[in-house]
């Protein structure tokens, strides 16, 4: 093969290496980002502080905070609704849900109207009690 034959082969291969990469950004590089299965339940780790103590949870999504026994998270606390809020999932993002509780549900002090993504180190508060949002995994 002649120089100028290998010049155009490489430069064939670099457009061809360059057009597949700008497909895979135009998607969003979707094909290596990693992503929670439908058929997979995602695990969160909560800390609790109530009444001054403190403790940890681990549940699956989706879970339910309040005061009644089939609660998936039972918290003792008057100003906390029966069923009060919610942690859900979509593939791998957590979210919080107020319940129509009858004293709301705060994020970080703010009050959430709807349901919104929780990051690691998040407060979420429910009557006295406060939960600290510590992160999600797939639940194997």
């Amino acid at each position: 093969m002649t120089f100028a034959a290998a010049m155009r082969a490489g430069s064939v291969e670099a457009v061809l290496a360059l057009a597949a990469f700008a497909v895979f950004a135009l998607r969003g590089g979707r094909a290596l980002a990693p992503s929670a299965s439908p058929d997979r339940p995602l695990a969160i780790e909560l800390e609790v502080i109530e009444r001054g103590r403190s403790r940890r949870v681990e549940g699956l999504c989706p879970l339910v905070v309040g005061r009644a026994t089939d609660a998936d998270l039972l918290v003792m606390d008057p100003e906390v609704s029966r069923r009060h809020a919610r942690f859900e999932s979509d593939g791998a993002v957590v979210f919080i849900t107020d319940l129509q509780s009858s004293n709301g549900t705060t994020l970080n002090g703010q009050p959430i109207r709807e349901s919104i993504e929780l990051r690691p180190g998040d407060r979420i508060d429910v009557g006295s009690a406060r939960i600290v949002f510590l992160g999600s995994r797939t639940w194997n």
